[in-house]
C-alpha cells in the first residue's frame, strides 16, 4: 500500500509507558504487516507525566503531522481527558489553519474534542478507532470487525457502509502480557435498534463521545474547559448541527444513569436535539445501564419524531466500526445498514 501512518498523542501518553511495550510492538507489527509505513510524532512515546505537562508539544506534533507530505493517515494513540488544552496552542495565530489537509485523521474517545477542532477547519476526520485500542488488541488477530473497518479505510479513503457485528465482546480486566494470545469474551449481538421515529433518515454524521462534550458544558472535570472551549468556538453552532445526524458513545467510566442524563440535559438545553435530523447511540461498554440509557434518550429528546438508533457498534465497546464525519449517510433501520455517499 506504500502508506504512511503517523501515531500522535493528543490526550494521554500511554503508549510512551514501560507497561504497555507489548502491545506497542503488536500494534506496529499489525501495521507493517498491512503494507503501511510506521512513524511516531515528536513527543509521543514521552510518557505520561510529560505529556500531561506539555500540551503545547501535543499540538506542536498534530500540525507537524499535517505539515508533513510523508504522512497519509494520523491515526491516534489513544484517548484521555484533556486535549482540550491544545486548543491555544492549535487557534492561536492560525496555527492549525495553516497545516491542515485532507489525509485520515482516525481517533475516539477524548479524540471527539479534536474532531470538533478540525470539523471547525472545515476537516472531514474519521471516528471510531485508535492505535492502542484496536490495532494493539492482544488476541492473536485484530477483532475482524474492527479490521474489516480499519482495512477499508486505509485501502479505498473511506468507509461505503455499516452494519451491525454479530458479536460483542467484553472489555478486558487486565492488559499485561499474559494476555497476549488470550481470547475476548464474546457474545451474540442483537444489531441495530430503532427507539423511535422514521426507520430512515440522512444527514451528516458529527458528534463522539458525550463524557467528552459534557466538558464543553460542565467544568466538573476541569475548571477551564468551559472557558477555554468557549473562546476558540469549539462546539458547532445549532446553524451548524440543523439537519445533521448526532452521534453520541459512553466512555469507559460507564456513566451511571444520573450523570447521563445530565449530559443528554445539557445537549438538550444548548438546543441539538431541535434541530438534528436523527441521533446515532454506540453500544454501551460490556452493555451495562444500555436498558437505562434508552429510556432516558426518549424521556430527555422528548419528542417522538426524532429517530433514535441504538446499538451501533461505535465508540468504547469492542468491536468497532468506523464513521465518517462529513459525508451525507442515510440510515437504514429495517435493512440494518448505515451508507455513505462521497
Amino acid at each position: 500500500m506504500g502508506k504512511t501512518v503517523e501515531i500522535v498523542s493528543l490526550s494521554s501518553g500511554t503508549i510512551g509507558e514501560a507497561c504497555v511495550a507489548h502491545e506497542l510492538r503488536i500494534g506496529v507489527e499489525r501495521l507493517k504487516s498491512m503494507g503501511l509505513e510506521v512513524s511516531f510524532a515528536s513527543h509521543a512515546l514521552k510518557g505520561l507525566d510529560y505529556i500531561r505537562e506539555h500540551p503545547e508539544d501535543r499540538a506542536s506534533d498534530l500540525i507537524e503531522a499535517y505539515a508533513d507530505p510523508e504522512v497519509d493517515m494520523i491515526l491516534c494513540a489513544m484517548g484521555g481527558d484533556d486535549t482540550y488544552r491544545l486548543l491555544p496552542f492549535l487557534f492561536e495565530e492560525d496555527r492549525l489553519k495553516k497545516v491542515v489537509n485532507d489525509k485520515i485523521f482516525l481517533g475516539f474517545s477524548d479524540t471527539t474534542i479534536n474532531h470538533f477542532m478540525l470539523h471547525r477547519l472545515g476537516v472531514n476526520t474519521f471516528y471510531g478507532q485508535s492505535f492502542l485500542a484496536d490495532l494493539c488488541e492482544l488476541d492473536s488477530e485484530m477483532l475482524p470487525y474492527s479490521r474489516q473497518y480499519f482495512e477499508e479505510l486505509i485501502i479505498t479513503g473511506t468507509i461505503r457502509e455499516i452494519r451491525p457485528s454479530p458479536v460483542w465482546y467484553e472489555e478486558r480486566t487486565a492488559f499485561d502480557e499474559s494476555q497476549i494470545g488470550v481470547p475476548r469474551t464474546e457474545h451474540e449481538n442483537r444489531g441495530f435498534e430503532l427507539l423511535q421515529g422514521p426507520s430512515c433518515f440522512s444527514g451528516k454524521i458529527l458528534g463522539g463521545c458525550i463524557d467528552s462534550m459534557y466538558d464543553v458544558f460542565d467544568n466538573g472535570r476541569y475548571e477551564d474547559s468551559v472557558k477555554l472551549c468557549r473562546r476558540y468556538g469549539l462546539f458547532p453552532s445549532l446553524d451548524d448541527w440543523k439537519g445533521r445526524i448526532l452521534l453520541l458513545e459512553t466512555s469507559e467510566e460507564k456513566p451511571d444513569p444520573d450523570r447521563y442524563e445530565k449530559m443528554l440535559v445539557a445537549l438538550k438545553e444548548y438546543g441539538v436535539f431541535g434541530v438534528v435530523s436523527g441521533v446515532l447511540i454506540g453500544k454501551p461498554m460490556d452493555e451495562v445501564y444500555a436498558e437505562a440509557y434508552k429510556s432516558l434518550l426518549v424521556s430527555v429528546i422528548d419528542n417522538p419524531a426524532l429517530p433514535i438508533l441504538f446499538n451501533v457498534n461505535i465508540g468504547h465497546a469492542t468491536p468497532r466500526c468506523i464513521i465518517p464525519f462529513g459525508i451525507e449517510a442515510t440510515v437504514d433501520a429495517k435493512g440494518q445498514v448505515i451508507r455513505f455517499v462521497r
